[in-house]
């Protein structure tokens, strides 16, 4: 695995780098050797914290842990990811299109279910007028919602307003390959 480790608000030592390449190279035993691993350190307000994301084909594995020590959000992103990686083996790896982004022991072995399929149990309808991100925002903020599915009018695409922290806003677009 290649990593790929950035900082913000924070210099990465060779400490702390050998730490991330130790801990989260302990998931090479899943991925293929090319996979690179994008892993963003951050300091915010004393909260040491730790982002790692994996793309393989179509997919995205993520994870982010926080606490008081960098060291620890290691070493709990690490767990996250590798129980992801069991739970959902069947849904992230496609035998035909994602078996070269994995081991062949890990698209070989039987992991145990840890929780059941994900079962959707509401489904919910809606009427949908066009309207721009700003106005599908203050909707949202109506609703008393964390996000808000809307049909933007000015690009005639299916959008997400979601609330950020700190009060913003972000805006999820399609992006058909």
């Amino acid at each position: 695995m290649r990593f790929i480790i950035t900082g913000r608000n924070i210099d990465v030592t060779e400490g702390l780098r050998n730490a991330v390449e130790s801990k989260l190279g302990k998931l090479d035993r899943f991925f293929a050797p090319e996979t690179e691993v994008h892993v963003t350190l951050s300091v915010t307000r004393g909260d040491q914290k730790i982002e790692v994301t994996i793309p393989v084909k179509g997919k995205i594995i993520r994870a982010e842990e926080t606490s008081s020590d960098m060291y620890v959000s290691i070493d709990l992103v690490e767990e996250v990811i590798e129980r992801q990686l069991k739970r959902y083996k069947n849904k992230i790896i496609d035998r035909q299109q994602n078996a070269e982004d994995f081991r062949e022991e890990y698209i070989e072995k039987e992991y145990a279910d840890e929780q059941d399929d994900v079962k959707i149990i509401r489904t919910k309808k809606f009427a949908i007028k066009p309207m721009d991100p700003e106005e599908a925002c203050v909707q949202m903020e109506l609703l008393g919602h964390n996000f808000f599915v809307f049909y933007n009018g000015e690009t005639d695409e299916v959008n997400v307003v979601y609330k950020r922290k700190g009060g913003t806003y972000g805006l999820i677009e399609p992006e058909l390959d």
